[in-house]
């Protein structure tokens, strides 16, 4: 627990996250914005994606061991081929992406 603690303090010491390049959606790989509405269990979750369409996503194993997916995050989804109503997620922005994805103009909520 110390260990947790020093680490802590080390990043509040730091000063705020200071976003200056963000990744993307890119359209020739049919990659699109869309938000967690609920998590399904078993690394699914119903995603709004700003096409319009609701689909269901599911978290790849690679990404699923590295980062933590909550309701109401920003993530970037890539449609099925050969069923537009499924999509894997490639991507989930943090706190400070997300305020400056939405002052560039890039997102609406």
């Amino acid at each position: 627990m110390a260990n947790y603690a020093s680490t802590k303090r080390k990043r509040d010491a730091q000063g705020p996250e200071i976003v200056t390049r963000v990744r993307l959606p890119r359209a020739h790989d049919r990659e699109v914005f869309g938000y967690v509405e609920t998590l399904l269990g078993s690394n699914r979750l119903r995603v709004r994606c700003l096409d319009g369409k609701e689909r269901m996503a599911r978290i790849p194993g690679k990404m699923k061991k590295r980062i933590w997916i909550r309701e109401g995050d920003v993530v970037i989804v890539v449609p099925w081929d050969f069923q537009d109503e499924k999509a894997d997620v490639v991507w989930r922005y943090t706190g400070p992406q997300v305020d400056y994805l939405e002052r560039k103009g890039f997102l609406k909520r």
